[in-house]
Parts: C-alpha cells; sequence; structure tokens
C-alpha cells in the first residue's frame, strides 16, 4: 500500500512515519508543499498517487489561532479542502485527523461521534470547516478526532511536565483541574491509523484514550511515575487566562471503535506508563 502522510514533521506524523515503515510510505511537510496551495497539493498527490493520505498537517497553536484566522483556515480549512479534493480526483482514500476541540464542552459525559459540534474557539472553528470539506470533496473518508496529544520529542504537556518536575526545589506546579480530556500518546494512535488502513470504514471515528483526567491528574500520574517530589497543587482556569476558550470538557467517547467490535485504545494511565517507560526524557 502506497500511503502519503502530510504533517510528517509533527507529533503524530513522526510517530506515523516508525508505524508505517514497512509500508511504501512517504511523509511530507509544509518545506515540501504548502497545503494551502491548490496547485502545489494537486500536483504532489498527482505525482504520488497514493493508495490512502493520512491528512495530519494542521495549524495546532490554539492561542495563535485566535489572531492569525488567515493562517489557521488556510491550513485547517483550505488546505484539508485541496487536500480532500486531490484526494478524490486521484482515487485515494483519505483519513483526516481532527481534534477534540471541534465540541462546546458542556456536556457531562464525553462526546461521541455523533453528537452535534460547537466549537468555542477559531482553532475548532477551522478544523470544524476542515471536516466539512472532507465530506463534501471526498466520499472515500475517514475523519478521526484526536485530543490532548503527546509524543516522542514533543512538544506537549508532558514534555512540559518532564521539565517543571526535574526541579525539585522550585514552588509548587501549578496545574489547572477543572479542565477534562483523554491523554493520549501518539504511538496508540499511530498503531491504531496501521489497523484502520486495513479495514474499509468511512465516516467518523474517535481514538482517544479510555478515561478522563483533569490536566492536575495528567500531572500527577507524571510525577508519579517519574518520582517527582516538587508538589503539584490545582488550580482554575479563571487562574491562567488564554487567548482562546478551551472547553471545560473535552472527553471523547469511542463510540464507533466499540461499535465497530475493534481493538479498544488503550487506558490513559496504562498509555502514559508504556510512554514514559519508552522515553523517560520524552
Amino acid at each position: 500500500m502506497k500511503v502519503l502522510v502530510t504533517g510528517a514533521k509533527g507529533m503524530l506524523g513522526r510517530s506515523l512515519l516508525a508505524r508505517l515503515s514497512a509500508e511504501q510510505c512517504l511523509g511530507v511537510d509544509i518545506d515540501d508543499f504548502d497545503i494551502a496551495d491548490a496547485r502545489a497539493t494537486d500536483k504532489a498527490i498527482g505525482e504520488y498517487l497514493p493508495d490512502a493520505v493520512i491528512h495530519c498537517a494542521a495549524m495546532t497553536a490554539v492561542d495563535d489561532c485566535e489572531t492569525k484566522l488567515d493562517l489557521a483556515f488556510g491550513a485547517n480549512a483550505v488546505g484539508s479542502a485541496n487536500v480532500a479534493s486531490a484526494c478524490h480526483r486521484y482515487g485515494a482514500r483519505l483519513i483526516a485527523i481532527s481534534t477534540d476541540y471541534v465540541f462546546p464542552g458542556d456536556l457531562d459525559r464525553p462526546y461521541h461521534e455523533f453528537d452535534s459540534p460547537g466549537p468555542r474557539n477559531v482553532y475548532g472553528a477551522s478544523k470544524l470547516a476542515g471536516e466539512m470539506a472532507v465530506r463534501r470533496l471526498c466520499p472515500n473518508h475517514l475523519i478521526v478526532r484526536i485530543g490532548w496529544l503527546y509524543g516522542p520529542g514533543g512538544p506537549s504537556f508532558v514534555h512540559t511536565m518532564l521539565q517543571l518536575g526535574a526541579i525539585p526545589d522550585a514552588d509548587p506546579v501549578k496545574v489547572v483541574n477543572d479542565q477534562l480530556g483523554n491523554p493520549t500518546p501518539t504511538l496508540a494512535v499511530a498503531d491504531h491509523l496501521a489497523m484502520l488502513l486495513t479495514i474499509p470504514l468511512a465516516g467518523m471515528i474517535h481514538l482517544t484514550c479510555e478515561g478522563e483526567a483533569s490536566w492536575y491528574d495528567f500531572a500527577q500520574e507524571i510525577f508519579r511515575i517519574k518520582g517527582f517530589k516538587r508538589p503539584v497543587v490545582p488550580c482554575t482556569t479563571a487562574d491562567f487566562p488564554r487567548p482562546a476558550a478551551r472547553p471545560a470538557n473535552s472527553c471523547l467517547d469511542n463510540m464507533v471503535l466499540r461499535l465497530q467490535g475493534l481493538r479498544p485504545m488503550p487506558h490513559w494511565r496504562e498509555g502514559l506508563e508504556a510512554f514514559l517507560g519508552k522515553y523517560p526524557d520524552g
């Protein structure tokens, strides 16, 4: 199988290239072509003629998206439309990566694939526009929503906590305790994406780790596994105002994975243990 991975230099892209090393896999990034350029995108996909494209490329700097709307919608909406259009033209299956931030975060349960989105920030709105373009332009698609991602080399919350935890005599680390999500390693996502490449599944699927945690819970578990002595104390979102609003509940329910009888994602604590066991420095 010939697979093209966009955003290959990002955390998920790097993990995918490592996981798909046995396939005929090509990784591309913005220094190869800009997905916001329709002609360049069409030319690249037309020349490689992949069987499948895993579209990871995106602008993911959530706060920057609030003020850099052209860049956010150019990459996440127009870029996804260009990739989807080229995939349809050249007969490639499209697996497009999206985000938990398409949801508003006001439910008292995890969001499943059939819940209505309603993003609270520009990043989420631009990614939702990308989802809509994929649905409209490439019928042979699978949209994969992920969230709270970390992976080898970072950058991520895990890497920040590893740096802070290694300073034992400093003040306590304050971490937000009123936002919930599913901490998920790129390794687990890449493993499931490799499986999904072999299954003719279309539509929408969530791929986050099982179980939920606050950022505070997540930090505590990182410090516990690493044996860090620096204290971690909870705080509220209001204590650390950011340019982009964050959903209070980013938890995703992997309903479609379950309904299809496919192998479940690991629990987030299990995923974190495995990651730090293999990559103790991140």
